[in-house]
């Protein structure tokens, strides 16, 4: 029999005592990160306990094993941390905010720190980096770097800027959360669906820059689609109203497509043109479910009505299949909840579809006529794609070249110079 060498076994506890410190960065970082800032009051401070913490994890637990509870031990050890960091930076500088005060009074039992609480400061977190007060860059940058643990470089990638750029947009917007004393609370019940509306939009305008980059080599952005969809989970798991409801139906059943709509060698697939055995079955049986659940409701508003009008598509065996008639009566109650020239644009697509080009084309027409979308490249593009239809090939080929001069995403690109060199 060969004696086991104490030292590989200990060597072995310390290996597995770190892949747990990792394991639960991954997993549990953002709701140490959300009680650490309801306890200290101060992102950054909270930020750096949340570092100091799980240094003093690496260095404990594979000396003393991992505690029972690691969410609690970490948020117990950043706070004391905090503590001292704080005391020791008071003989050089005033506390902000009487956070010595706030230290003393609240959080000091860890038993306190049940899921339930946890699960309030991942609310409380959404919601303070989405606040009004913040401008809709801020929220977005402050809703990725605090809520979705993106790194600055990241969130600067995401959204073609420079990391200095949004660092500093990231530091303004601490320091008008600290200021301007905005409360780090979920909102009353009176103020709650204005301030669950601007959440929403963060979380899908992460999720359409993801769906459609503005601007780059790529069509998509997985990355930001699916962090957005992580999202909208999180907000279903927290708060599940049925415009989030909604909300997480649009963005499954959007995504579903993602596969088939590049080739590939990355070109722009259009949605009559895609492989329908490519779409995310998953995705779609999820986000049915979800827009039955919304609707049944009753309290449903835009994001639900756009899944619905996604759900039609996605039911749809074919292009030539799609109930168009159903699809220009689900913009119908969209134009009438959230009127917008956009909405008003797919309708006239959706009718084009229904109708015939002509139709659809007299639409597009009146809505550039009043000035909306002059600036807009996919209204030059559709009217482009109805004048191609009905042999109007000098109006195609000047809204193609101005669909062309006002994009910037290179797959799109190369769509409407196909389309021209179609044209000649």
């Amino acid at each position: 029999m060969v004696d086991s060498n104490p030292k590989a076994d200990v060597g072995v506890v310390a290996e597995q005592a770190r892949n747990t410190v990792d394991a639960v960065y991954r997993s549990d970082s953002r709701h140490v990160l959300a009680t650490l800032i309801r306890l200290l009051g101060d992102f950054d401070i909270a930020e750096e306990a949340l570092h100091d913490s799980f240094n003093a994890a690496l260095e404990q637990w594979p000396r003393d094993g991992v505690p029972a509870n690691p969410r609690a031990w970490l948020v117990s050890t950043g706070r004391f941390k905090a503590i001292d960091t704080i005391r020791r930076r008071a003989r050089f500088e005033p506390l902000p905010n009487n956070i010595e005060t706030r230290l003393a009074a609240d959080g000091a039992d860890p038993a306190a720190w049940d899921n339930e609480s946890v699960e309030d400061d991942r609310l409380r977190l959404i919601f303070t980096c989405c606040h009004p007060a913040l401008s809709p860059d801020a929220q977005v940058a402050m809703t990725l770097r605090e809520v979705c643990g993106l790194t600055t470089e990241e969130v600067a990638r995401a959204f073609l800027s420079s990391p200095p750029t949004v660092a500093q947009r990231i530091v303004r917007a601490k320091a008008k959360i600290r200021n301007a004393r905005i409360p780090y609370e979920i909102p009353s019940a009176n103020d709650l669906p204005d301030r669950l509306d601007a959440v929403l939009r963060v979380v899908y305008l992460v999720f359409n820059e993801g769906y459609s980059a503005s601007s780059g080599a790529s069509l998509t952005r997985h990355d930001l689609s699916s962090e957005a969809i992580r999202l909208g989970c999180l907000l279903l798991e927290l708060l599940p109203e049925p415009e989030a409801v909604g909300l997480l139906a649009l963005m499954l059943l959007q995504e579903s497509r993602r596969a088939a709509r590049t080739s590939p060698s990355g070109d722009l697939v259009l949605l009559e043109d895609q492989d329908r055995s490519l779409w995310n079955r998953e995705y779609i049986k999820e986000g049915l479910a979800l827009v039955q659940r919304a609707l049944s409701s009753r309290r449903f508003g835009p994001y639900t009505l756009q899944a619905a009008i996604a759900a039609v598509h996605a039911e749809a065996s074919s292009a030539a299949a799609t109930d168009w008639t159903q699809i220009v009566g689900l913009y119908d109650v969209l134009m009438r909840a959230e009127p917008s020239p956009v909405v008003e644009l797919n309708r006239a697509v959706a009718v084009a579809m229904r109708d015939g080009p002509a139709a659809g084309l007299s639409l597009i027409d009146a809505i550039l006529a009043r000035g909306d979308l002059g600036n807009y490249h996919l209204a030059h593009a559709a009217r482009a794609d109805l004048c191609r239809r009905l042999g109007r090939i000098a109006e195609a080929r000047a809204s193609y070249e101005r669909a062309l001069s006002l994009t910037e995403q290179e797959p799109e690109r190369r769509f409407l110079e196909r389309r021209l060199a179609e044209l000649n």
